[in-house]
Formats: C-alpha cells, structure tokens, sequence
C-alpha cells in the first residue's frame, strides 16, 4: 500500500547523546530524525559508546520513528585539490557512516564538496574516486547520501547530470540521494515550483538515476532568490519557494516514500519547530 503522506521531520539536536534526538523529535511530531553522529565542526569523530547506542536503540524502538538520517560534517571536501583536505575528508566521512552504521540508521547525508577553481572533471572523478574510499572504509547497510547544492563557490553536484555522474561511477547500492528543495531552487535547477515544473524535474531525476535513488528531501524554503547561488534557509512559506511551491511537492506522489526533512530556522528562530512540520503535513490533505 503506498504512503498518501510521507515521513515528516527534522534535523534535531542530539547534544546529550543520540536518544536525545528522538526526544527532541517527538517533542516537535517528528517523524523522521536528522542529526550529528559527531561534531560537524571537527576533523575527528569519536565513535558514539555502547551505553550512547543502547539507550538510542531503545528510545527509537519505544518510538513510531523509523526514519533516521545522520549528517556529516562541513569541513568536508571530497573534491578538494588540496591533498590534506581531502585525505582528512575522507577520514572524516568514513568515520561519521561507521557512526551510521553502528547506530543502525539509514545513513549520512553528505555535503557533495567543491574543486575550489580546479578543472571540474577532475573534481568530479576526485569526488568519485573518494566516495568509492569512503564506502571501503565503512563497511556495511548504512547509505552514503548525496545532498545536491546550491552551486556557487565552484560547488559540484548543483545540477542532475553532475550528481548522475557520480551517483554512476561511485557505482554502489549504498550511494543515495537527498533532494534540498531550496539548494535545487537557488542552483536554478527549478525556478517555480508549480506541479508541472515538479513533474518535469522528478522526470529528470527518474530518467538520471531511478526516483528510488532518491531517499530524502530536505524541505526548505528560500531565503535567497531563484538563481542565486547562495544557500540560505527560511521557514516554510515565508520564503522564495512558497507555501504554493511546497503545496505542489505534496502533490508529487511519487516522492511520497522518502523521508521529508526540515532544516529551517524555526519561527523562534531555534530550529525546526512543530509549526513548520504542521505547516508541511497541512498540505497533503488537501493533495491526495
């Protein structure tokens, strides 16, 4: 039986430990989770203890969560032609999928990178090549998710055939997608988001790589204009995209089996809230 209405959540925080997500979660009707495995502003990542892995494991268990995504940290470059930078990326990001993978999650959703002004063939097959090293290094079931960008600052994987690229040559069923609405709407990969545009776009993506790829949205609205090249985040409604915009992605059915994840300022401005996660619900009842 297919979802009429998909999992809905948001990026929580986890600053006492994981179960403190689930918490978090259930605190604002999530129902999906995004957190950090480890420190996102830190080349090292500690592996979480085994007491941090049980009481997560139970927390989720007594919950109706079943969506859990962790997300890797900014420092980051897959595609850097610094060499440092790139071994310590690949370090890194191995490190936070063993996190994935020990806390029984789906997986990391990761930051594609950039080649800083280097050719951008050879950031893309350095980007590849990486992500292959990465996936080695992590063996397991948890999913290595690409997260397309918003371009700008020689950033890769702003558009469908560079993320086919890599989604190809990384050439693993772990690799994944995740969709950032506002990244794809700032890259000028869609500039309205009307159920046509939506139709048309979800066709390309279908035709790239399989909408099964696809595992994720992340579900942001715009605080920058169409274009733009400059990732900003606002709450939902209250940006660029528009409450009309979101409406018909609610009416996609056929991103209606992946995991909608906020990464909003919240009203309060203290992250994603209930507020805007009720918002996003609203629009799948009128939308089935």
């Amino acid at each position: 039986m297919p979802r009429t209405i998909p999992f809905i959540g948001a990026h929580v925080g986890a600053a006492n430990g994981p179960a403190d997500a689930v918490r978090n979660a259930l605190a604002i009707g999530a129902e999906a989770i995004q957190m950090y495995g480890a420190s996102p502003r830190m080349w090292h990542a500690g592996m979480p203890s085994e007491k941090n892995v049980t009481e997560f494991k139970k927390a989720l268990k007594e919950s109706a969560i079943t969506e859990v995504y962790l997300h890797a940290a900014y420092l980051v470059n897959l595609a850097s032609p610094d060499e440092g930078i790139y071994e310590r990326s690949i370090a890194n990001l191995s490190a936070h999928l063993r996190i994935a993978e020990a806390l029984g999650v789906r997986g990391l959703i990761f930051h594609v990178g950039s080649g800083k002004g280097s050719d951008p063939e050879r950031a893309l097959r350095k980007e590849a090549k990486a992500m292959r090293q990465v996936l080695a290094g992590a063996p397991g079931a948890a999913w290595l998710v690409m997260e397309n960008s918003a371009g700008g600052g020689n950033k890769i994987g702003s558009g469908i055939e560079e993320m086919q690229y890599l989604f190809e040559k990384a050439a693993s069923p772990r690799v994944k997608i995740c969709f950032d609405t506002a990244h794809a709407f700032e890259a000028g990969l869609i500039e309205k988001y009307t159920p046509e545009n939506v139709k048309n776009l979800f066709d390309a993506w279908d035709d790239a790589t399989g909408l099964d790829a696809i595992v994720a949205l992340h579900v942001n609205d715009s605080k920058t204009a169409y274009g733009s090249h400059h990732d900003r985040h606002e709450n939902i409604g209250e940006g660029y995209i528009g409450l009309g915009g979101f409406r018909a992605l609610a009416g996609e059915k056929r991103l209606r089996d992946k995991a909608w994840i906020l990464e909003v300022p919240g009203f309060a401005g203290e992250g994603p809230d209930k507020k805007n996660i009720d918002i996003i619900r609203s629009l799948f009842s009128a939308s089935h």
